[in-house]
């Protein structure tokens, strides 16, 4: 796995650890990740290749990640958007979608009225995490999240600080992702 597609997984570890009190319906994601040059660099990288691509390799790629239940594009100030549909029975169950793939087992460490701490540990990519949630009604929140892994056989480290925001009801073209298995 490449260091941006890692950044990507990474990415989709924090949207589906968000479980609190979400409204089901359509929710845009914005996720700035950073801590260390190289990912930095990747990130930069990333959004190069994707302001580059034809139109047609563009709806080739949203169409891919469509397939996958993500909508994806660059965000402010060098953030990643991803829109992600929350099913009403995603939102019943507190547990929000996660990756495919990845091999990613999340645990709820604490809960409060609007805080959520969370931990998480992936064997493909390699990686550890913990991270909070602060949850501004069930439309927004806010995150915080710290992930460590390796890459060329070096430790590394990654923040990764965002937002959620529901945008509404319909999830148009954004099919739901997967629920995440009960472990």
């Amino acid at each position: 796995m490449t260091l941006p597609s890692a950044c990507v997984a990474m990415l989709l570890v924090a949207t589906g650890a968000q479980a609190q009190s979400a409204k089901p319906g359509l929710w845009e994601i914005q996720s700035k990740m950073g801590g260390n040059p190289q990912v930095d660099q990747a990130m930069a990288q990333m959004q190069q290749q994707m302001a580059a691509m034809s139109p047609a390799q563009r709806k080739m790629m949203e169409d891919m990640m469509a397939r996958q239940g993500v909508s994806m594009g660059p965000g402010s100030g060098g953030a990643m958007v991803v829109k992600v549909c929350i099913t009403p029975e995603m939102a019943a169950r507190q547990a929000l979608p996660t990756q495919t793939e990845g091999d990613c087992t999340t645990q709820v460490t604490s809960r409060s009225a609007n805080t959520l701490k969370m931990s998480f540990v992936c064997t493909n990519p390699p990686s550890t995490g913990e991270g909070t949630y602060t949850f501004r009604g069930d439309t927004a929140y806010d995150m915080t999240m710290l992930v460590k892994s390796q890459q060329d056989g070096k430790p590394m480290s990654t923040t990764i600080a965002g937002s959620g925001r529901w945008l509404g009801t319909d999830c148009g073209q954004v099919k739901p992702l997967p629920l995440p298995s009960k472990k």
